[in-house]
């Protein structure tokens, strides 16, 4: 057990209804894979119905905890399991996460910018495709702002909308001045390998958005989004290799919404060492996923 030091940090349940598999089935792959822990992300509930198709209900909250904490005796002594929470940023509704985020001891909270979610175009994209982009990272620094989170997943998710038009390099100026209020706060940022299966397949972020989270010192979770067991640290390896390449040293995991930090050259051999066994592909070409 003590070559064994990381964690993937998000995964999720059936409750959110586009996930697939039982808790224990994440948790004996997370087995497989060498991790130490795993930290159940599951969709939380939103208010009035807030995009129900893709989350828990508010009524389901309490069987999720108990899912997760059945699940976490059961493997006791083989492998960590902590309970977590991915909750969605909307304006107006920061009262709403503040109290959800109350309601059981999480070890971690995720802020999502879902910029998919029907209530949200709704609301949101009413100009031009470009004014649609510059409000999902307004909305992304304004979530680190709110203090209610402890990362944000999938940080550049907003390059799957109108991906043929992506050109990342154009919006720089744009995410520096996101990434400079974020930094500010020391909340932390996801580099979601789940990106490959996206319809613009690159992880979130993608390499240059790295290097500017690195410029500003602003701490990364590596996160599967896994959306089915076989999906666990997926690409765990690359991930953590581009966040060499970009300038990090370290890397990071939660407990009781304490970030702790990790050096990556401590990590990245013990992943190497279970990853890389035979019939462990360090990717897949599986169906996608929300996010």
């Amino acid at each position: 057990m003590s070559d064994l030091v990381y964690f993937d940090s998000h995964m999720h349940t059936p409750l959110c209804k586009h996930a697939f598999g039982e808790p224990e089935q994440y948790a004996d792959r997370a087995i497989e894979r060498g991790l130490k822990g795993i930290i159940f992300t599951c969709h939380g509930p939103m208010p009035k119905g807030f995009w129900p198709s893709v989350r828990m209900s508010d009524a389901e909250f309490d069987d999720y905890v108990t899912m997760v904490e059945k699940c976490r005796l059961r493997y006791e002594g083989q492998l960590e399991i902590r309970l977590g929470i991915e909750s969605d940023y909307f304006p107006g509704h920061e009262k709403w996460a503040e109290m959800l985020h109350q309601r059981a001891p999480l070890h971690y909270v995720l802020g999502s910018v879902h910029w998919q979610g029907p209530e949200y175009r709704d609301r949101f994209e009413i100009g031009s495709a470009d004014e649609f982009r510059r409000t999902y990272f307004e909305h992304l620094a304004d979530s680190a702002e709110t203090g209610l989170f402890d990362c944000l997943s999938h940080p550049d998710l907003i390059k799957n909308y109108q991906p043929e038009a992506w050109n990342e390099d154009e919006w720089v100026p744009v995410i520096s001045s996101a990434l400079d209020r974020i930094a500010k706060t020391g909340v932390a940022m996801e580099l979601n390998t789940s990106g490959r299966h996206k319809v613009f397949p690159e992880m979130n972020p993608g390499p240059l958005m790295l290097r500017m989270m690195s410029e500003r010192g602003i701490p990364v979770v590596i996160g599967s989004d896994s959306h089915q067991p076989q999906r666990v640290s997926e690409n765990f390896i690359s991930a953590l290799e581009m966040l060499q390449q970009a300038g990090f040293n370290t890397v990071n995991i939660f407990n009781l919404r304490q970030r702790n930090e990790l050096k990556i050259i401590d990590v990245l051999p013990a992943l190497k060492k279970a990853l890389l066994m035979p019939n462990q592909p360090e990717f897949s070409l599986a169906d996608g996923c929300v996010g």
